[in-house]
């Protein structure tokens, strides 16, 4: 499926998963002539936990794109298990929602097809030039382009902005689908020593079940053994998908852009997939990034990168640690449990709902004393 190849365009991005449409509908709906290039075509399916948190519901809003009644499950909140502790917290507004990867990819494509963004799907794009790029060996010319192909970006290499500030190394992810109705009305994250197992209701009766690890020797099956009541309750489930993976890296980059040509999403740099905060901040840098060229101002667009960033970095780091360590792994799960309060304020400021500043000096000191005592 493709539409027509222009000569010319304002906007041309390169990636047409969650990210580059995001940056597409935001710059369109600004006024911009955009065109979109993917070699695969659509539903555009991911590795992914498939759970919106109510900070990327929010930003998709913003993008003038909602998730219609009956294509996603409503969850209100988190909660941490351990199989010694167990703590959750309510969202203090709002709600997530569980979505299939490739239904949220269809709403997106069907609102950019609603702005006019011409999209090529199928579409290969072989280099870029001064103010140009060749697309199934044809110039298009463009007066801005967007990088949104991924962890792998080539856009990225070829504009030279592979440079980084940071880099972690990559854990893996597996995901699977089950034929279930939900237990929960939250999502689930279930630490094991070898990593953490993800339960999101995605519909009425079904589950994403993900699991994210360092060692790529084990798989889900095996994380499920960890936990033989929700390997049980799975048991007689239908299996809907087979396994599915992907790799979730942290990486800081330099700088988002150079010149005329910017990069959103995964290509800009990424956080650790324990955040759950993938989509949200790629759907925030678009908003960021359209406002930018409507400036005509990338710089603007790097710093707004950098504060979008900033805290899920930190909280992707704090988590990560808690995994490579299971002492301190287990105590924080033992403290929260015992100060669930403070749990619901981690999760408020994890989600846009309040400051770090929020977080009391006394709320701290009481949580430090249940984590040396836990």
């Amino acid at each position: 499926m493709m539409t027509s190849l222009l000569d010319r365009t304002d906007v041309f991005v390169v990636g047409g998963g969650p990210a580059g449409l995001a940056a597409a509908i935001a710059a369109r709906g600004l006024g911009f002539e955009v065109t979109l290039a993917d070699a695969a075509q659509p539903p555009i399916d991911k590795t992914c936990g498939e759970g919106l948190m109510p900070d990327a519901l929010v930003a998709l809003k913003r993008l003038g794109t909602n998730i219609p009644i009956g294509a996603a499950v409503p969850f209100q909140g988190i909660r941490f298990n351990d199989g010694f502790s167990s703590v959750q917290a309510r969202f203090p507004r709002d709600y997530g929602l569980g979505i299939r990867r490739t239904t949220l990819h269809e709403i997106m494509v069907s609102k950019a097809t609603e702005l006019g963004v011409n999209m090529l799907w199928g579409a290969h794009v072989s280099s870029l030039t001064p103010g140009s790029v060749i697309v199934n060996q044809r110039e298009i010319r463009c007066r801005w382009l967007v990088g949104a192909d991924g962890q792998n970006s080539r856009v990225r290499r070829w504009s030279g902005l592979e440079a980084v500030r940071s880099k972690v190394s990559g854990r893996f992810g597996y995901r699977r689908h089950y034929r279930i109705v939900p237990w929960s009305e939250f999502v689930e994250v279930d630490w094991t020593e070898h990593g953490q197992l993800y339960i999101t209701p995605t519909g009425p009766e079904e589950l994403c079940v993900a699991f994210l690890t360092r060692d790529p020797r084990i798989r889900l099956d095996g994380a499920l053994d960890a936990f033989p009541e929700i390997g049980s309750r799975l048991r007689g489930a239908a299996l809907i998908t087979r396994d599915q993976g992907a790799v979730s890296a942290m990486r800081s980059l330099r700088h988002v852009y150079r010149g005329s040509i910017a990069l959103i999403g995964e290509a800009s740099g990424s956080v650790d997939a324990i955040t759950g905060e993938g989509l949200s901040m790629a759907f925030q840098q678009a908003h960021a990034l359209a406002q930018a060229l409507l400036k005509q101002d990338l710089r603007e667009y790097e710093a707004a990168h950098r504060r979008i960033s900033r805290l899920p970095c930190v909280m992707a780091k704090l988590m990560l640690l808690m995994d490579r360590n299971p002492w301190l792994r287990a105590r924080a799960l033992r403290a929260f449990q015992a100060n669930p309060r403070l749990f619901e304020r981690m999760l408020a400021i994890h989600t846009g709902a309040a400051s770090p500043l929020d977080l009391d000096l006394r709320t701290a000191l009481s949580f430090g004393w249940n984590l040396v005592t836990a």
